[in-house]
């Protein structure tokens, strides 16, 4: 017969040898759990990132689209043709000249902080890009709820001197995500309830985010009287997911086109997909 003696005297039981088996259970330290709570923070972190830069992007910007396109049909739908008496010829017999295709800007009022006015359509961009655009140029008001925003005081749409406007390049639909890709002459088309007004695309240039002479009646040119020029100005944050720099794209206004009109061709040439 073995007798088992443990350190004293006697005879260790079924139990103790039971309890010497078992792993002692290991003690949760206060950084252990804080190790795990940023591990959990980073990758709500990380899922959050994904959907802001990617997935909801992609969310967004067709909402964005689809508002763009829901209020330009409101827009057409809304529109009165002059009564045929209004357009009628004088001479009898003779057919009433149409509308004409091109005429003189309607100016705009400045709009309120976050009051749509118009639609912004670059057919550079894709046949559905239709962005709508809204007084002032802060976040929370303009530029993440609707897309694009215009900034207070500068010109409107037609006017002379320089309409001058602001949108994301990453985020919230991005608006202005592929403004390097413009080329020279590229139609940038502003729709509004009287009409459309086409700018040509000029050229790009990066400044700092303090260069605050883009926004004159001249861009850049704070000793030169503006002559009768009629620029559009759009400006996004550079490099993308970064702001050290500012892109800013300058165009220059071509023509305007009363609803009566019809749609000008600049909205679908060079349409791309």
């Amino acid at each position: 017969m073995i007798t088992v003696v443990t350190g004293g005297s006697g005879i260790a039981t079924g139990g103790d040898l039971r309890a010497r088996g078992r792993r002692p259970r290991a003690r949760t330290s206060f950084f252990g759990v804080v190790g795990e709570i940023l591990i959990t923070a980073g990758l709500i972190t990380l899922l959050y990132v994904v959907w802001q830069l990617w997935i909801g992007d992609v969310i967004y910007g067709a909402e964005r689209n689809a508002a763009g396109h829901e209020l330009s049909e409101q827009w057409a739908e809304e529109y009165e043709a002059p009564p045929a008496a209004a357009t009628a010829s004088p001479t009898p017999g003779v057919a009433a000249a149409p509308a004409p295709v091109t005429a003189d800007p309607i100016a705009l009022p400045q709009p309120a902080d976050a009051e749509i006015f118009g639609i912004m359509h670059i057919p550079r961009f894709g046949a559905d890009y239709s962005v709508n655009m809204a007084g002032g140029v802060t976040r929370e008001n303009t530029l993440d709820p609707i897309g694009i925003g215009h900034y207070p005081d500068t010109s409107m749409p037609g006017d002379v001197g320089n309409f001058a406007v602001a949108a994301h390049r990453t985020t919230w639909g991005k608006p202005f995500n592929r403004i390097a890709d413009l080329h020279v002459g590229d139609a940038i088309v502003i729709e509004t309830p009287d009409g459309w007004y086409t700018y040509r695309f000029r050229t790009l240039e990066y400044v700092e985010p303090s260069a605050v002479d883009v926004l004159l009646p001249v861009p850049q040119a704070p000793d030169v009287p503006n002559d009768g020029g009629r620029y559009l100005t759009m400006t996004s944050c550079s490099p993308m997911f970064a702001m050290t720099e500012r892109i800013v794209g300058y165009s220059v206004f071509d023509a305007f086109t009363p609803r009566a009109a019809g749609a000008p061709a600049s909205l679908t040439e060079g349409v791309t997909t």
